[in-house]
């Protein structure tokens, strides 16, 4: 005996809403009995009419890559967000470029990523992703060590709200996005943009004045430099002309008793001939 398709709805978003988690349609099959004669095709049809109740509502059922499930509209995450005394876990940039590296280029090597982002990938940032089974190793590229290739995994896809990769957003698209920022003009951006300037100016400032102390420092430094140099070259010559006149009144010294040795020879000399005649 088949299931009236009013039932079988009201079924399933009972089991929707118990779940706690995304269900497939193959899971919900599963809920009815075989004499039930409930079929894919009865579930489907009993999704789709969910999805259109939930329209206009606070709620809407949605598929992502596990299945279907129900959230709240993005519209009232403010006040939902309220629920909670704790903030919701910031990631840090890093963890971001990290993840989205993957995504976008999956399977890939954490030395591809670092290559890519120009800085090391920490050890605890893949350590994160993995504990949150966002991604998973794949495999191993085959060269020397042997590293490890990581993906996304469906939990990534759900916890994003996205069925499929295909749903990322281009890499056009984003850049795109990023071009149009500097276009985008908001309240309080134009006092906050001649703030950074005259910081510019202020940092600008600041470095041309260390750059001048520096210079002066440097300039006094070498001055003090060769003045030293200086007075040791006035010392070494000073010595050499001491030593040059040391020399010179020796020789002259020499010349003197020379000399004398000289006359006295001769005197000797010629007493010895006065003698003899």
């Amino acid at each position: 005996m088949s299931m009236n398709i009013e039932k079988i709805k009201n079924i399933v978003e009972a089991a929707l809403l118990a779940a706690g988690s995304s269900l497939s349609k193959e899971r919900m099959v599963q809920l009815f009995e075989d004499d039930e004669k409930v079929q894919t095709a009865d579930v489907t049809k009993a999704l789709d009419l969910l999805k259109e109740e939930s329209e206009g509502r606070g709620i809407e059922l949605v598929e992502v890559a596990t299945g279907f499930r129900y959230q709240a509209r993005q519209d009232y995450a403010e006040w939902i967000a309220r629920l909670w005394e704790e903030r919701p876990s910031r990631y840090s940039r890093a963890l971001l470029e990290t993840l989205s590296l993957i995504a976008y280029r999956q399977p890939t090597t954490r030395s591809d990523i670092e290559q890519v982002r120009g800085v090391g990938v920490s050890s605890s940032i893949v350590k994160t992703l993995l504990e949150r089974e966002w991604i998973r190793v794949v495999g191993h590229r085959d060269v020397p060590g042997k590293p490890a290739l990581y993906a996304t995994t469906k939990y990534f896809l759900d916890y994003f709200g996205l069925k499929s990769l295909d749903e990322l957003p281009s890499l056009a698209e984003i850049k795109d996005l990023d071009n149009l920022n500097p276009e985008l003009k908001f309240d309080g951006e134009d006092s906050a943009e001649n703030t950074g300037t005259s910081e510019e100016e202020s940092f600008a400032q600041t470095d041309s004045d260390a750059a001048s102390e520096v210079d002066n420092e440097e300039s006094e430094s070498a001055e003090s430099e060769l003045a030293e140099t200086n007075e040791v070259v006035n010392d070494v010559v000073e010595t050499e002309d001491d030593l040059a006149e040391e020399n010179s009144g020796e020789q002259g010294n020499h010349s003197v008793e020379q000399d004398e040795r000289s006359e006295d020879q001769e005197n000797e000399q010629g007493s010895k001939i006065t003698t003899s005649e």
